[in-house]
């Protein structure tokens, strides 16, 4: 049942985006792995992913992200009140990448900490901006979300090397204005029995790093293919709807959905049940890749310049991660 909308309490104000220079496509990695570009494009539609040098940590590129929305924005970082930082791959464990990204900022003012929800974590971040500033907590909340994924990628395996890319996507929450603008729906779940599909079984607390996981290579992800596509599909389906549900819309009035960018023919499977027509699906998996959390905040920043995102533009973004988790936003622009 379609519920009745709610005004929104919180709004997107600007976005930003940072993705390293080198681009690696799939003719590359045939040198690299066994497989090749055609494999590679017609089960993801990927051709092509940027990857960050040795030197560049996800602290960096997630701070480059955020100047950028900070700049579009027309604020500094002394407005910040919180920094919210998504990332399944911090440049070290202690401190977190969110304080770190504080440092690199100068957002001496901020509460600043890290969540771990993987490729879901825009849409959970932004649900947690809404509270902190529903709360009384924040005027201005920076989130964050940067994913150095080659760093946790084996690049011997052909079945997830050839899937991953690196980047950084940001934006900036304030309050909404009143005018109807703002974030009208959030839905955000998860189910820990499928923690085995898609993870990364050392490195950790409980395996920390050491000779044997080094020799097992299981501080890198391992992914069940066939099972992570049946349940993504299956949970990015029940995002979608119930966002929509929650917002008071049907797919018939989205302007434009920003899924997140795993693979082509899970994007094309959730459109296609959010009875959404692909010239209305924002599609850039062909050039990056997966970058887990900063798939959607980098989709949305191009979408805005592109000009596919104009004033009153009403948007579904939804993705799956690890964990497993899922989740789906409603957004008025």
């Amino acid at each position: 049942m379609i519920q009745a909308a709610r005004q929104p309490r919180a709004r997107i104000v600007a976005t930003g985006r940072w993705s390293p220079p080198r681009v690696v496509t799939n003719r590359d990695l045939e040198s690299m792995v066994d497989t090749n570009d055609e494999w590679i494009r017609s089960r993801t539609g990927i051709t092509e992913r940027r990857l960050a040098d040795k030197d560049t940590g996800a602290a960096d590129m997630g701070a480059n992200a955020a100047r950028a929305a900070m700049d579009r924005a027309g604020i500094t970082a002394a407005d910040v009140d919180i920094l919210i930082v998504s990332t399944a791959t911090p440049d070290r464990l202690l401190p977190s990448t969110a304080c770190d990204i504080q440092a690199l900022l100068g957002a001496r003012n901020a509460a600043a900490y890290d969540y771990s929800t993987a490729c879901s974590g825009f849409l959970y971040g932004l649900q947690m901006a809404e509270a902190h500033i529903v709360a009384g907590q924040a005027k201005t909340v920076l989130v964050v979300c940067t994913e150095k994924m080659s760093s946790i990628i084996d690049w011997t395996d052909r079945a997830t090397c050839v899937l991953f890319g690196d980047g950084a996507g940001a934006a900036v929450i304030q309050a909404a204005e009143g005018d109807g603008r703002g974030i009208l729906s959030g839905y955000m779940k998860s189910d820990g029995t499928l923690a085995e599909l898609l993870y990364r079984p050392g490195g950790g607390a409980k395996f920390p790093l050491d000779i044997a996981v080094l020799d097992e290579r299981s501080h890198f992800v391992k992914m069940a293919g066939p099972e992570v596509f049946k349940s993504a599909v299956r949970s990015m389906c029940d995002a979608a709807e119930n966002a929509l549900q929650r917002a008071g819309c049907t797919g018939d009035d989205v302007d434009l959905l920003v899924p997140h960018q795993a693979n082509i023919r899970i994007i094309d499977a959730t459109a296609k049940y959010a009875k959404i027509p692909p010239e209305k699906v924002f599609v850039n998996v062909d050039r990056y890749g997966n970058m887990s959390s900063a798939s959607i905040p980098v989709a949305l920043d191009e979408a805005r310049e592109a000009g596919r995102l104009p004033e009153g533009a009403l948007v579904l973004m939804v993705a799956f991660g690890a964990g497993f988790t899922w989740a789906a936003n409603v957004v008025r622009m």
